[in-house]
């Protein structure tokens, strides 16, 4: 168990809280909240706020104390830490910032696209994704967002899950929003061809060789394949949940057939830059992860 928790400190409420974290998974985490009666609205996405009176509590159970310092240092290198800009209270203005930063001058459009990734169904393909795909960009590209030679990779890695339920049809419908949408903010015909196209290869991320554009929009949607344990596992979690009606073997028997042919397809990023990255770790996750599967549904 890796249970950790800081001093009382935090005032609120007429009192003080500490936090409690965990540093190996979010399902240890809840576990041990759960045998120690801490409620779920105590939970605040990575951490448990906890009152001073059940500080000591919590450390006799098992919790280890650390000043905040380390508990903080020891919650980012697990890869569990959420920061302050992915909080659905700062997603928002973060990701509109972002879109003005493209110049079109369209803030309707914006909008529009903002709503689509925060509808209710989504646990995985929400805001949090669409800035993770963003900041992969800028990771592969020195952070060009406004340059026009990646306008393209940029309007298509907002419009790539735009359209979101979870069937086969998600990427088309994603794309077709994109034909429909752009013409109407002065987007060229040849800027919106390559949106769609785009999109659409997101159905395979699997550009042809010197697809420069394809293979950064590809890599962007994948980097979430390389991060830490901690953070695979909470994305690896945040999947199920979207496919929470299927059973648990028929979902491990085709999350670990699509594992298996990532796996088995080459290069799991189609850049110099996203291989170099990311593959190594990417590669160790999914091994990881297909091993667990393999366990569900033999």
């Amino acid at each position: 168990m890796s249970i950790l928790i800081d001093p009382p400190f935090w005032p609120a409420h007429g009192t003080l809280f500490s936090h409690l974290v965990s540093d190996a998974s979010l399902d240890e985490l809840h576990e041990f909240a759960r045998e120690q009666g801490l409620p779920e609205r105590a939970f605040d996405r990575d951490h448990y706020d906890v009152p001073q009176k059940r500080y000591d509590d919590l450390v006799a159970a098992g919790a280890v104390p650390l000043r905040a310092t380390e508990l903080v240092r020891r919650l980012i290198a697990s890869g569990l830490r959420v920061r302050a800009k992915e909080r659905p209270e700062r997603l928002d203005a973060v990701l509109l910032a972002r879109w003005d930063a493209l110049g079109l001058g369209a803030p309707e459009l914006g909008r529009e696209l903002l709503g689509c990734w925060s509808q209710e169904q989504r646990v995985y393909h929400d805001r949090a994704h669409l800035l993770a795909v963003l900041t992969a960009l800028d990771a592969l590209t020195g952070g060009t967002a406004s340059s026009q030679s990646h306008l393209p990779v940029h309007l298509a890695a907002w419009f790539h899950d735009a359209v979101y339920r979870g069937t086969a049809t998600d990427e088309d419908e994603s794309a077709a929003l994109a034909a429909a949408r752009l013409p109407d903010q002065g987007i060229g015909s040849s800027v919106v061809d390559e949106v769609v196209r785009l999109v659409l290869l997101t159905k395979t991320h699997k550009p042809a060789p010197g697809d420069v554009a394809g293979a950064l929009l590809c890599d962007a949607d994948l980097e979430v394949l390389a991060r830490p344990a901690g953070a695979y596992r909470r994305y690896t979690v945040a999947v199920r949940r979207e496919y929470a009606h299927v059973p648990d073997a028929d979902f491990a028997r085709g999350r670990s057939a699509i594992l298996r042919a990532l796996l088995a397809g080459g290069s799991l990023y189609s850049s110099d830059r996203g291989r170099a990255l990311w593959e190594e770790a990417a590669r160790a996750n999914l091994m990881a992860e297909l091993k667990d599967l393999e366990a569900l549904a033999p």
